[in-house]
């Protein structure tokens, strides 16, 4: 089966952030999705606002950008459908939090959404697909060519643990405290498909997988492989989807300029016949399981001598060598705020730090909705 590409003139970027609905009274997370978006639908052909989605639950709401040149405008765009659905939400007495998991909300209280999409997946997938009361963020940056895509897919892998570490928001999972930064990553990591990607060798192996399972019929379309990193032939971009929800939009900015940098950098290695890294597989899964489990506080392995560098060191070293990228793509200063999350800390140290202060789960939840409303972290 062909599976035609559709390049991307420039290093575009593109972001989809998926928010929860809580109660501010009870913190806890609310069924109101469907009538909130069914609401912001109206006048838009189909009923359907462009840019604010559906998702599995009905107590998430994704909100997406449209192509971007820059991290500063894919916020602005962000922004706009946030307070959308912010107003929209608080007249229904809800507020937004973004997070990778919810702190104590059970997953069998939240209602799927009415959508034959969603009930099929959950008839076909079972407890996996049912208990996804998770939140992430996925960035979308253009490239040049399929097989531009292909080659990107190893590299970007190697750089994943350090998505997961910066990104972890989810310490918490029904309650208890799961000793994880990002607990959603092996959450999500129970779907069939979902994972690293594997190793492919052109666009021809990307187009045999897909191929394979769609004739035995174990997908019924390729959005339902859900690799870390994976092509997205539709929008001619590769698309990092290993982060967790993160709590506000200058995180979400931040890393939203080190993916356009990433992908920029080595696709312009690629194009010059530069080696990229090509980790063995055995290395990234323990790395991303090291990330997932620690965040910024372990070390990661970067040899085959099983040599390991703390986590700040590379995000330091990353930031450092994609300087020169930054500047030309106009985003630098959205790029050096990476450092800022290093020194600062991940949200999961943020809401840990609540409970070690004394504080109760609902106490994390009005962090979270502060944090989202401000925008940036709370010092």
């Amino acid at each position: 089966m062909e599976i035609p590409f559709n390049a991307s003139p420039a290093q575009t970027l593109g972001i989809e952030v998926e928010l929860n609905l809580v109660d501010p009274s009870t913190r806890a997370l609310r069924n109101a999705s469907h009538e909130l978006i069914a609401a912001l639908g109206r006048g838009f052909p189909g009923g359907e606002h462009p840019k604010i989605k559906h998702e599995l639950l009905q107590c998430t709401v994704e909100v997406i950008t449209g192509i971007c040149d820059t991290p500063a405008e894919a916020r602005r765009d962000l922004q706009a459908s946030i307070d959308t659905v912010a107003s929209a939400a608080a007249d229904r007495g809800l507020a937004l939090i973004c997070s990778g998991t919810h702190p104590f909300t059970h997953w069998q209280d939240l209602e799927v959404s009415p959508d034959d999409r969603y009930r099929q997946l959950i008839e076909v997938i079972g407890w996996p697909a049912r208990r996804m009361a998770i939140c992430g963020i996925h960035y979308h940056v253009g490239v040049p060519s399929a097989e531009h895509a292909i080659s990107l897919l190893q590299p970007l892998a190697y750089h994943l643990p350090l998505f997961v570490a910066l990104s972890g928001s989810s310490p918490y999972w029904n309650g208890r405290d799961t000793n994880m930064a990002s607990a959603r990553t092996k959450i999500f990591e129970g779907l069939p498909t979902a994972g690293l990607p594997p190793q492919l060798n052109d666009w021809a192996d990307f187009e045999q997988f897909m191929t394979t399972l769609l004739q035995a019929k174990v997908i019924a379309t390729i959005r339902e492989v859900w690799w870390d990193v994976r092509p997205h032939p539709n929008f001619g971009t590769v698309e990092l989807r290993m982060c967790d929800g993160m709590t506000n939009l200058t995180e979400v900015t931040a890393l939203g300029a080190l993916a356009q940098c990433l992908v920029t950098d080595l696709t312009a290695r690629i194009d010059r016949g530069e080696a990229t890294p090509q980790p063995r597989e055995w290395v990234l899964r323990e790395n991303k399981w090291l990330a997932a489990r620690h965040g910024i506080d372990t070390s990661l392995i970067v040899d085959d001598d099983g040599t390991r560098v703390p986590v700040a060191d590379l995000v330091t070293s990353l930031v450092d060598e994609l300087r020169p990228t930054a500047e030309r793509l106009g985003c630098l200063s959205e790029l050096e705020q990476v450092l800022d999350m290093v020194q600062l800390g991940p949200s999961y140290q943020r809401q840990r730090s609540v409970l070690a202060g004394g504080g109760s789960h609902s106490d994390v939840v009005d962090l979270l909705i502060a944090e989202f409303a401000q925008g940036a972290p709370l010092r």
